[in-house]
Parts: C-alpha cells; structure tokens; sequence
C-alpha cells in the first residue's frame, strides 16, 4: 500500500542516474489538450468533472466521483488551467484524487495502519540535543502538538534525544486510530496520508485535519531544522525547488480536505 500512496513527491519515482534522468526526460511526451470545455456536474449523489461534457475517469477508470461539490471544482480547476498540453505534475488534487479512488478506496483499513505506523516513529518525538537555538525553535514548534496528542489520548509521550527509537505508549495508537476510523472518503484518508509523508508526522497531520493547525503552520514545524540548517549555511536551488513542489502537495492534499468537510 505504501507504494500506491507513494504520490507526493514525483521526483521519488525518476532514476537517479544523471544520465539516464536525463534520457527519460526526453523520452517524456506529455499529452495534448483534447478538450474545450471544463464543468462539474451532479450525477447519482456525486460530482463529477466534465471534460466537453463527458465524466473524468481516473486512469484505472474508476469514476472520478467527489461527494461536494467543492472537491470537484478543485479537480476541475487543474483541468481548466492546462495550456495545449496536459501535465500531471501541476495537478496535485488530481494526482491526489486518482491515488485515492485507484488505491486506497479498495484497502482503507491498511492506509490506516500505514498512517499509525508512522506515529510510532513521529517526527515530533526526536529532537536535538543542540544548539540550544535549534532545540528552543523545536520546543516552540513541537511542544504544543505533542501536548494536543497527548490530551487526545490521555497519556505522556516519550521524547528523546537523537535518533534512538523510543516507544510510545499503545493508547496513542488507539486514540489515533479512532480518530482515524472516522474517515470514510478515500479522498481525506489519502490527503491525510500525503501530508503524513510530506511532514514525517502524523500528528502534524491529524492536527491540521482536526483544526489544530493550519497546513502551513504544520508545513514550517515539519521544516524547524531544515530552516535552521538555512539559515547556517544557505539555501540550495535544487532543494528549494523540490520544497516547492513539496509544498503544493500539502497544500492540495488540505483544499481537499477542507471542500470535502462541506
């Protein structure tokens, strides 16, 4: 199931040979715009985005069926925005939305379990032993939204220094789990998997679904020593592009979940 939901960041999947990236970039031919005309319709309960008319399918051609109105206007935006070719790569709700009904519609339960898997080794609980200015930054970021889960769950979580795998108590997994057991649209378990992967935290994750925190401030808590590092030594180009990238992942992954609550 990892591998289905293995959508966020379309880097991952390109060869890292330089050469043959390369080569697999030229060989990339992006297909043309077939269509004029983009709209959203109702249809047996659900919405759907009309190309000319006719209803997306997604590529394993399974309806592309939202339950709002507002989930489809997001998909059907990306559409209406391509120029005389169709590029994925700027689709994010779309790519998001295919994930969803080709892979995690027919296995909810185990993206569930891959989302509590990553709890148990959550960004959040792993901090710096210096310098103290790294360590106060993570302290301001990660403390609140421990202290939320923590609250959640009716129990203290275990903290350590370094990389060291530290348990944590089994009534985090559960909590979370009943939390989680409240998603029945494969949409917002997908976005809440994708932002889970893009931060390394499903905390961060549950808390913007829950309103604890918006995505951008769960996006800045997930990067505390990323920025850190920044502001040391400078950005490199390459990874402030992928960041980006990164970014407009998390950030449609949220839309999504947001035009879904209704």
């Amino acid at each position: 199931m990892r591998d289905i939901l293995s959508f966020a960041d379309p880097d991952d999947q390109k060869p890292r040979d330089p050469m043959a990236s390369a080569q697999a970039n030229m060989r990339r031919q992006l297909p043309k715009r077939f269509y004029e005309q983009v709209s959203t319709g109702e249809r047996d309960g659900a919405f759907h985005v009309l190309l000319d008319g006719r209803a997306v399918k997604t590529p394993g051609k399974n309806a592309l069926a939202f339950a709002t109105a507002g989930a489809a206007a997001l998909v059907a935006k990306e559409f209406e925005a391509q120029g005389e070719e169709i590029d994925p790569a700027t689709m994010p709700c779309y790519r998001l939305a295919n994930t969803a009904f080709d892979g995690v519609a027919s296995d909810m339960q185990s993206v569930l379990e891959d989302i509590l898997r990553f709890s148990g080794s959550d960004l959040l609980f792993y901090r710096a032993d210096s310098p103290r200015e790294l360590v106060e930054r993570q302290r301001r970021s990660w403390d609140p939204v421990v202290e939320w889960a923590e609250r959640l769950a009716g129990i203290q979580l275990n903290l350590a220094e370094g990389v060291i795998h530290v348990e944590q108590p089994r009534e985090l997994f559960t909590a979370l789990g009943v939390h989680l057991k409240e998603v029945d649209d494969p949409v917002v378990l997908a976005a809440i998997h994708s932002m889970t992967t893009l931060t390394g935290s499903a905390l961060l994750a549950l808390a913007v679904r829950k309103g604890e925190l918006t995505a951008r401030e769960a996006w800045d808590a997930a990067h505390v020593d990323e920025d850190w590092n920044i502001s040391q030594w400078g950005e490199d180009a390459e990874a402030k592009e992928r960041r980006t990238r990164r970014w407009a992942e998390m950030d449609a992954a949220d839309r999504l979940v947001k035009a879904l609550a209704g």
